[in-house]
């Protein structure tokens, strides 16, 4: 009895380690569509097809509501435990990086254009004068699995792995990942929406593209909502990530650099041949091609979120003191001497940057330790920068993957 006792208690003890690691709104999604399908288990409820998201009803009596509520319903324990088992690591590193707020504006949005884009192709397969399938505007949807989707795109994006594991089975690129697991899901599982799975990869490649760039807000939204009294004891909570702040150890991966000059509409006005091209599924990091007065913050891939408990030297800071710098070394001229403050000051913002410019070569050799123990170097920046440059948070991100 006693090896059972402790083996018991060792899952206890990792069930417990996992879910206080997991952030504030991927647990509550986990836990509110846990709830309702258990709700649902208890009460016989069934009638799947007056909450679930049906085009030709959405169509002929504007229920929008069923864009939101087919999300949070699903039609069988395994389809539940799947879907929150995939939502856990996905969602704990989408919300990292973007904050809590933000994710949760994130899982909004994607729902929303996910239902939106199912509509449109829903009915445009459906009465093409081709080959018509009008059953295709009757088939009734649930599950979070389409948001799913839209995320495993968006989180590929911001890896920067060059491949994925399929099942732990074969080795695949990465731009075709989610392509794969869509052919994969048709073909080994039954009852599954070919549409609400394509439409939640095309959101994923439209939000990694751009194209849904007007329709998000900026930082000062999210820092109202998190500045909420209402929302404090939420705010407070440990899982809970702030959208602004941290500290970023390198550029995250995108598809193309956001500038004024590089904008939605330049996938029409531009080339058609490399518009085409654009949509496929590639990668491109931008470093230090990009000058410093072009860098601005993305707001799809704004950068790591911070927690309240959370420290160190923000970017902002750094780059303000060597512009102060650079501005002071300008005004010094042979006619104009610089005074005894401005001496002072120009000394000071040089030992500052002094100091802040050890902290990349401090991060590198985090990295390269990481390396040297067998990590992928990848997979070991991306720990790294989760972990805000803590080795053994990284190792302890890294070995869960590795599990």
């Amino acid at each position: 009895m006693r090896p059972n006792i402790i083996t018991e208690a060792g899952i206890t003890t990792r069930f417990n380690q996992w879910w206080s690691s997991t952030p504030f709104i991927t647990s509550g999604v986990i836990l509110i569509c846990g709830a309702i399908y258990l709700v649902c288990l208890l009460i016989g409820y069934d009638s799947y097809r007056e909450i679930c998201f049906l085009p030709s009803a959405v169509a002929s009596h504007f229920q929008v509501y069923r864009f939101y509520t087919s999300v949070l319903f699903h039609g069988s324990l395994l389809h539940v435990l799947f879907n929150m088992l995939t939502l856990a690591p996905l969602g704990t590193e989408l919300e990292r990086i973007m904050g809590s707020v933000r994710l949760l504006f994130l899982m909004f949005l994607l729902a929303t254009t996910n239902a939106v884009l199912h509509l449109i192709v829903a009915f445009l397969v459906a009465y093409n004068p081709l080959y018509p399938v009008p059953s295709l505007v009757d088939e009734c949807s649930i599950g979070f699995s389409g948001v799913l989707f839209s995320m495993i795109v968006i989180e590929t994006s911001l890896s920067g792995v060059q491949s994925r594991s399929v099942f732990g089975l074969f080795n695949i690129p990465a731009k075709w990942y989610a392509w794969i697991l869509l052919i994969l899901f048709q073909f080994l599982a039954s009852n599954v929406s070919l549409l609400g799975h394509l439409s939640g990869i095309l959101s994923g490649f439209a939000y990694t593209y751009g194209l849904f760039n007007y329709l998000l807000p900026g930082p000062s939204f999210y820092s109202s909502i998190e500045g909420l009294s209402l929302l404090s004891i939420c705010v407070r909570r440990p899982g809970f990530i702030l959208c602004t702040g941290g500290t970023t150890y390198g550029q995250l991966p995108t598809h193309y650099n956001m500038s004024t000059s590089t904008a939605p509409s330049s996938l029409i006005n531009g080339n058609l041949l490399r518009n085409i091209s654009s949509w496929i599924p590639s990668r491109q990091t931008s470093t230090t091609e990009a000058s410093p007065t072009q860098e601005q913050e993305d707001p799809r891939f704004p950068g790591r979120g911070r927690t309240l408990a959370s420290t160190g030297t923000e970017p902002t800071a750094r780059e303000a003191s060597a512009n102060l710098h650079a501005r002071l070394l300008d005004n010094t001229t042979p006619s104009d001497p610089l005074t005894n403050s401005q001496l002072t000051a120009a000394n000071t913002v040089r030992a500052d940057a002094t100091v802040t410019t050890d902290q990349p070569d401090t991060f590198d050799e985090e990295l390269k330790k990481l390396v040297g123990m067998g990590f992928e170097k990848t997979q070991a920046e991306v720990a790294l920068a989760a972990a805000d440059g803590d080795t053994n948070v990284a190792i302890e991100i890294l070995m869960s993957q590795q599990d």
